[in-house]
């Protein structure tokens, strides 16, 4: 009964992504950015579920299960940075795509001074490529962690299914398959988070039995994690201020803004908030409470794999139908993500990095083969968990695309050669502070975008502001 309810939903899936072929025009613009014509509604459950994504359902859980009450500030940080850069970003972007009829992330950087910078867009490529791949790498994974812990089943065999079904709806129909399974896949992954927590909460005695076991366990719920990167409150502000960044860090992120960049209108933005934004908050905080309740139905998992919570409590909570439910809004996290970090990889191959544009849908769809091929290597061989890929992935490359993008649209003019260096110099403070091992006292997205602002107020201070850039057709 389990495999069948799972079975039904993942056909589902692939049938809405297949069926959005009937609507493709054939042509670049269309494959990578659906014409421009999503609505608001398709746009905002599309940017959220692609931002849900397996990390939601297997890393943060996994999180939330070690350090308790104080990864509440991951949920406050994440959706308030969000929203603070979406009232700045957004509609600057989505102008700035269309201005210039560029289809990929690191095209409207390369673009928006006037010029076509192409060292920038192929150093943009590169950065896009390297760090999607892993994060697509991660979502494989949360797929296989997903069936390993249901019907024990070898981990690759997940992480060959979420690829072989991306893969098939990719091809189909582009963005626009990755956006309507997306919007299928939202209301399945709300439908599975809801179960599981009512489920959890009858077995704990409700909210207040729940609490007072959770007291219980020392330091659980302590608003802070122990080791801050300073004493008192100081380290806290500054374990808060991270979390903040991390939300800010989503303007970096460009398989979530090109759905931004997909919409059918600038004036529409507003309703796409909405959306966006009311789903974000009903799903975290749902999710944050499952969390938190699989420290009382779960007190051994530590021990194993706590990233294996969910499936687990379904297994333990739930009837047979609905664990396929379950098991299905894992799996939809994960695709929806999955596709659409695939396809801003194979964007930014076919439109930025290789010497020679690729404009025949044919070789697009051979080249986002390729790169789901690239990801589930990277996953199968990948011995990191999907927490840590995926926050790696998500700071590295909001401190090389976030401060860019951010002084691009506060209408400051970059030249070529100081939008490379505060893409360097975000990318290398992130990666350094994770090398230093202060990730978990604050997240290193937020020194590494700190260095690309400062960076660009440093040579603005130097140098000044540069001349307006040349305009060049690129071949």
């Amino acid at each position: 009964m389990i495999l069948a309810s799972f079975l039904a939903a993942l056909a589902l899936f692939v049938v809405v992504g297949l069926a959005s072929a009937a609507k493709s025009r054939g042509t670049k613009v269309d494959y990578y950015l659906a014409s421009r014509s999503v609505s608001p509604a398709m746009a905002g459950l599309s940017a959220i579920a692609t931002n849900n994504s397996g990390y939601m359902f297997i890393g943060l859980m996994g999180f939330t299960y070690a350090v308790g009450l104080a990864s509440l500030w991951l949920m406050v940080g994440w959706i308030v940075g969000d929203f603070l850069m979406s009232l700045v970003i957004h509609k600057r972007l989505r102008e700035a795509s269309a201005g210039h009829q560029e289809v990929t992330f690191a095209g409207v950087l390369a673009r928006w001074s006037g010029g076509d910078y192409a060292v920038l867009r192929r150093i943009g490529a590169v950065v896009t490529v390297a760090f999607l791949g892993a994060y697509a790498a991660a979502q494989l994974n949360a797929g296989g962690k997903t069936l390993q812990a249901l019907f024990e089943w070898r981990p690759a065999t997940g992480s060959v299914l979420v690829a072989v079904i991306v893969a098939l709806y990719c091809m189909a129909g582009g963005i626009r398959a990755s956006i309507w399974t997306d919007v299928a896949q939202s209301v399945v992954m709300l439908v599975a988070m809801a179960a599981m927590l009512f489920a959890a909460l009858g077995v704990t005695g409700g909210i207040g039995g729940a609490w007072q076991a959770l007291g219980g366990i020392p330091g659980y719920l302590d608003p802070f994690p122990p080791n801050l990167l300073l004493p008192g409150t100081t380290g806290a502000t500054l374990f808060v201020a991270g979390w903040l960044f991390a939300g800010m860090s989503v303007i970096g992120q460009p398989h979530i803004m090109v759905r931004f960049m997909a919409l059918d209108s600038a004036r529409h933005l507003a309703r796409t908030r909405m959306w966006y934004y009311g789903f974000y908050v009903i799903f975290y905080s749902m999710a944050a409470g499952v969390g938190l309740l699989s420290r009382l139905l779960l007190p051994d998992l530590g021990d194993l794999d706590p990233e294996l919570a969910l499936p687990t409590m379904a297994l333990e909570l739930l009837p047979p139908v609905a664990v396929g439910v379950v098991l299905a809004g894992i799996f939809a996290a994960t695709m929806s993500t999955a596709d659409s970090l695939v396809l801003s990889c194979s964007s930014a191959l076919t439109h930025d990095l290789l010497p020679r544009r690729i404009e025949r849908p044919a070789e697009l769809k051979f080249v986002t083969v390729l790169v789901v091929a690239l990801a589930l290597a990277i996953a199968l061989n990948g011995t990191q968990s999907v927490f840590v890929l995926v926050i790696l992935s998500w700071s590295a490359l909001a401190s090389a695309f976030g401060p860019l993008l951010w002084v691009h649209a506060r209408g400051f003019r970059v030249g070529e050669w100081q939008a490379i260096a505060m893409m360097v110099a975000g990318l290398g403070a992130a990666l350094a502070w994770r090398w230093l091992g202060w990730q978990d006292m604050v997240y290193e997205g937020m020194p590494g975008m700190l260095a690309g602002w400062a960076t660009f107020h440093v040579i603005r201070r130097f140098a000044g502001e540069p001349a307006p850039a040349v305009l060049t057709d690129r071949a």
